[in-house]
């Protein structure tokens, strides 16, 4: 008994039960079917696994069929077809039929004979189409061509070329700055040949890379679009101040004029006498050292006048004046005449395209000369109305007061003249004349209103900063609850100290002008981060080359008048009806901070002959990134000069015929588009060339290739009685019939 119990007895008695297991396994209704699936299998040509599946359910169907007494046959659905056919007698079935007796009768017990009737699909012949035979291009028979006169097609404008008409191009929406891959999106296009496009531009950029506003105009270009700035929250925000006003809404207001013209000339005491204050006596050492707003009510109307600075110091001041004004009243002593000082106001004005009213003062002291002040005025351009000019001038005097009223008439006739007009009901909008920073009040900013009006408690955006009107005060010091155009008000309220000269804005929410100010700041600094650089003479080949300049501005320091004047001489011999030499300011002594002022504003070229450049102006030069070119003699000026004029010339195109081509087929591909299947029958293509889509006789596409083929390979060239694929950059409405001209275009160098 212990020996059963062993280890070795439990192994013999489990494989005696897996032996066992088997023997009913072999027994089963299942196998037995399995084996008859396999003969049938074995007769027919059908893969084994699905005659297996499909024999076992039919056979599964044949045991429900007899376990309810009925025949049981099993069509498949080509069978059934073939059936409903044999019925209306259109088609005789022959179909094996496989009676599965030794098989399945042995399963089944004793009843009606049942039959597994199986027909199976009948093998499916496929065509093969027949080669088709391309015949050389000697055996192509042509048809007589039928003229279709297509529907007027949409011409594809490409960028405007020199020697071909300017056409239009498509318009795209943008946020700018935008990513490469949002800028592929916009252009239709595959971010990856978007960036190649880019490289050839020697541009290395990744796919999330944020393009600004000049590279996005050139790469629109390629693709015969233009960009269009989407408006962001600021622009939306301030569109309602753009927003033109009617006709009837326009009121008349008062001129603003200022006073400009040579240090201690009399401007502040000529303001002085039309105020009847003493606002000299207030000013250190009796100049004045700020912008000064005033308005003066007049019997014939009323004016506002601003006081601007006239020596060196303040030349910043002066351009911000003369900027806001809508006249200028140059003020000049009748014993000094013309000074440095003043030209530098005339040219300032001259670049503001302010009109000029010369008041000669001081006609009272001994060595006053009038004529002799009006004849330097002539040498300027200012020819006196008494000496068959259109320079309003009047002697005055701010001690004995004479002349002064004709100098308001003068001024109430020229303003009348400019029909100076605004809308009074509306946010207002103006500029900044002064800003600072008072103790127990805050910043104090003075405005003066352009449009609109501006009242208290209402929220403006000045600058970078914003804030809520809590108080206002006009000239005199008296408080005010609004503004209206062509008035100077000081205001308590804003966040910070704005620079003189920066617009502001009314708005109607608060949180908006909160909103536009953190933006302004945030653009602040990132210019801040950038270096900035303005125009120089290396510079100008550049913009010359991009068709960017026409005009060509200069400001001229010479070391004495006759060197200055044989620069201007020979210059002026240079000046061409295309392009336009303009002499800013032209002077002599050493680059100074003025000079360098004038070139921010003016965009100008300064350049020195045997001068030096003044320490102030330097550090000016540095923080505005102006370029100072100095010469020794006036030859080597005068040939840079020379080079740049000739630069700015339009060279003229001289076009060089390449070759012809008819298109003969249209190819829609899946992964090229269309393309026209040519045939040269004159001279060559080249793939770099530029070409002309003629049909009907009119140009209707100018452009390049995007690719040329010559079957599937990409090629250079396609010489004549050969067949090529074109596909045109930027058009795909090319038509049968079309024909395709090749030409080069020379470029030739115009000289003075």
């Amino acid at each position: 008994m212990e020996f059963i119990k062993t280890g070795r007895y439990k192994i013999m008695l489990k494989q005696k039960k897996q032996k066992e297991k088997k023997k009913i396994i072999k027994k089963t209704p299942a196998l037995k079917m399995k084996k008859a699936a396999h003969k049938v299998a074995d007769a027919h040509t059908k893969p084994v696994k699905k005659t297996i599946a499909l024999v076992t359910t039919k056979v599964k169907r044949v045991t429900r069929a007899k376990a309810t007494g009925r025949k049981a046959v099993v069509w498949s659905p080509l069978a059934k077809a073939k059936a409903a056919n044999l019925k209306k007698g259109k088609v005789k079935l022959v179909a094996p039929v496989i009676k599965i007796k030794p098989a399945i009768e042995k399963i089944i017990t004793p009843g009606p004979r049942i039959e597994v009737v199986i027909l199976p699909k009948p093998a499916v012949k496929k065509e093969i189409p027949a080669p088709k035979i391309i015949s050389k291009p000697e055996a192509i028979k042509i048809e007589p061509k039928i003229e279709v006169k297509a529907a007027p097609v949409a011409l594809a404008k490409a960028p405007p070329t020199a020697g071909w008409p300017a056409v239009e191009l498509k318009e795209l929406e943008l946020e700018l700055p935008i990513t490469v891959k949002d800028l592929a999106i916009k252009l239709g296009e595959k971010p990856s040949l978007v960036i190649k496009g880019l490289m050839d531009m020697k541009m290395m950029v990744g796919i999330n890379q944020a393009l600004d506003e000049t590279v996005v105009s050139k790469i629109c270009e390629k693709y015969h679009c233009k960009i269009k700035k989407a408006l962001g929250k600021e622009e939306l925000t301030l569109s309602m101040h753009r927003v033109r006003d009617e006709a009837k809404d326009l009121k008349p207001r008062s001129p603003v004029v200022t006073f400009m013209g040579h240090v201690d000339h009399g401007k502040t005491s000529l303001l002085d006498v039309i105020r009847k204050t003493k606002v000299a006596e207030s000013e250190y050492g009796g100049i004045t050292q700020h912008i000064g707003a005033y308005r003066v009510v007049l019997a014939r109307g009323e004016i506002t006048f601003l006081d601007t600075p006239g020596h060196e110091a303040f030349t910043a001041m002066r351009l911000r004046g003369a900027s806001i004004a809508d006249i200028v009243v140059l003020v000049v002593a009748a014993d000094d005449g013309i000074m440095p000082q003043t030209e530098e106001a005339i040219d300032h004005a001259r670049v503001a395209g302010v009109p000029i009213i010369v008041a000669i003062n001081k006609i009272d002291k001994a060595g006053a000369d009038i004529d002799r002040v009006k004849k330097q005025l002539a040498k300027l351009d200012l020819n006196p109305e008494d000496w068959g000019g259109k320079t309003i001038v009047v002697p005055v005097s701010a001690k004995t007061g004479e002349g002064i009223d004709n100098l308001l008439e003068m001024i109430i006739l020229e303003s009348q003249m400019l029909e100076l007009k605004a809308n009074p009901n509306r946010l207002a909008r103006g500029i900044v004349i002064e800003a600072k920073m008072s103790q127990g009040r805050g910043p104090v900013v003075t405005l003066l209103v352009q449009n609109g009006a501006l009242r208290l408690n209402e929220n403006i955006i000045v600058g970078n900063f914003y804030g809520k009107i809590r108080a206002m005060f006009n000239d005199h010091g008296q408080s005010v609850t609004s503004a209206l155009p062509s008035v100077p008000v000081g205001v308590l309220g804003v966040s910070g100290v704005p620079a003189a000269g920066e617009q502001f804005f009314a708005i109607a929410e608060e949180k908006e002008a909160k909103e536009i100010a953190s933006l302004r700041m945030e653009k602040e600094r990132d210019r801040q981060v950038k270096s900035v650089k303005r125009m120089s003479l290396e510079d100008l080949h550049a913009q010359i080359q991009a068709r960017k300049i026409k005009e060509l501005k200069l400001i001229i320091k010479a070391d004495v008048q006759g060197s200055l004047e044989a620069i201007r001489g020979t210059l002026t011999k240079m000046n061409v009806s295309e392009i336009k030499l303009d002499f800013i300011h032209a002077g002599v002594g050493n680059v100074n901070s003025s000079d360098v002022m004038l070139a921010v504003v003016s965009d100008a070229l300064i350049l020195g002959f045997n001068v030096a450049v003044d320490d102030l102006a330097k550090e000016l030069m540095v923080k505005e990134g102006v370029d100072v070119k100095n010469y020794n003699t006036i030859y080597e000026l005068a040939n840079d000069i020379k080079a740049a004029i000739e630069g700015m010339l339009e060279p003229k195109i001289k076009r060089i015929f390449l070759g012809r081509a008819e298109v003969r087929k249209i190819f829609q591909l899946s992964h090229a588009g269309r393309v026209a299947g040519c045939f040269v029958t004159k001279g060559k293509f080249n793939r770099s060339c530029m070409v002309d889509l003629v049909r009907n006789e009119e140009v209707v596409f100018k452009g390049k290739f995007s690719s040329l083929k010559r079957f599937k390979d990409d090629v250079r060239e396609v010489a004549e009685g050969f067949e090529c694929g074109i596909s045109l950059a930027g058009f795909d409405q090319v038509i049968e019939g079309d024909i395709i001209e090749a030409y080069e275009e020379e470029r030739i160098a115009r000289k003075l």
